[in-house]
């Protein structure tokens, strides 16, 4: 089980330069990867998020990368002749308006924004990458650690709290069974104070008890609640990414807490159940980090 929240930093030096790649990742249901880098290394974010997604499936991860040209290189410098050819056309109809033949000079091609363009970082994607990816890798790693220790520290708190749960669970299997003998007294005490000697064999009492001893019936409720205890467990031990099945399982788990404190009735039980809903809470908070 890992947690969604890490970080990583990795640099590799290739002929051309160093990259530097730093990854910070935080909580999100989906996973976004969002990456800043120089313009240049635009074409390189399919490759990056891929990297990245391959290992990571759910938060928000920033990737950074920052790349250092070797020293004694030179930056490529680019033309774009459709801007050049443009600037000609302007001119040229300058020309036709005032009847006089003006010429561009190479200062005004200079002036003209966009067309020289000196590559910022003075080194194409595909020569950056030879450095980039490697310092991808170690980045990657760095957070994989990261999100893995956090995420032991989150198991051994969840497990701490899912302890307190199965205690609570236990505690109101135990006193679920003394209601409906609880309840036939309060019957005989009702039916004698309001003058009624009915004996408690007297159809109608036993329809009565029957009545209540199904509606306040618990055991498939604990039932339930065993089976869900054994899978949080099971997806919390696991390899692959838990936070979606563990949150859905506290919903069930809330669901039936719920429905036992709405058939108990019972004030003890009604303690535990709110003890129970108030641990949960916190476990469900937890479950928010687990990627």
């Amino acid at each position: 089980m890992h947690s969604m929240t890490g970080f990583g930093r990795g640099s590799a030096t290739a002929d051309e330069g160093t990259a530097t790649v730093e990854i910070a990742c935080v909580n999100r249901k989906q996973a976004e990867v969002v990456v800043q880098s120089a313009r240049e290394f635009t074409e390189l974010e399919p490759k990056i998020r891929r990297a990245v997604l391959n290992t990571i499936s759910r938060g928000r991860i920033q990737v950074t990368i920052q790349f250092e040209r070797a020293s004694g290189s030179t930056a490529p410098v680019s033309v774009d002749l459709r801007l050049v050819d443009a600037l000609e056309s302007a001119f040229d109809a300058i020309s036709e308006h005032t009847g006089r033949n003006v010429l561009p000079e190479a200062a005004d091609f200079l002036r003209t924004s966009g067309i020289i363009r000196i590559e910022e970082g003075g080194v194409s994607a595909d020569a950056a990458w030879t450095a980039i990816e490697p310092a991808l890798e170690v980045a990657i790693e760095q957070v994989l650690a990261m999100r893995a220790a956090e995420g032991e520290d989150l198991a051994k708190d969840l497990s701490t709290r899912l302890d307190l749960l199965e205690k609570t669970a236990i505690s109101i299997a135990e006193l679920a069974p003394a209601r409906p003998e609880r309840y036939r007294e309060l019957l005989t005490k009702r039916l004698r104070d309001a003058g009624l000697e009915l004996e408690l064999q007297d159809e109608r009492v036993l329809r009565e008890l029957v009545i209540f001893a199904d509606r306040s019936d618990v055991s498939e409720e604990i039932t339930r609640l065993d089976s869900h205890f054994r899978k949080f467990r099971e997806y919390m031990a696991g390899s692959e990414p838990a936070g979606r099945p563990l949150d859905f399982l506290c919903q069930e788990i809330h669901r039936e807490f719920n429905t036992i404190g709405s058939k108990a009735s019972d004030a003890g039980i009604a303690q535990h159940v709110v003890e129970a809903k108030t641990e949960l809470e916190k476990i469900r908070e937890q479950v928010q980090n687990v990627e």
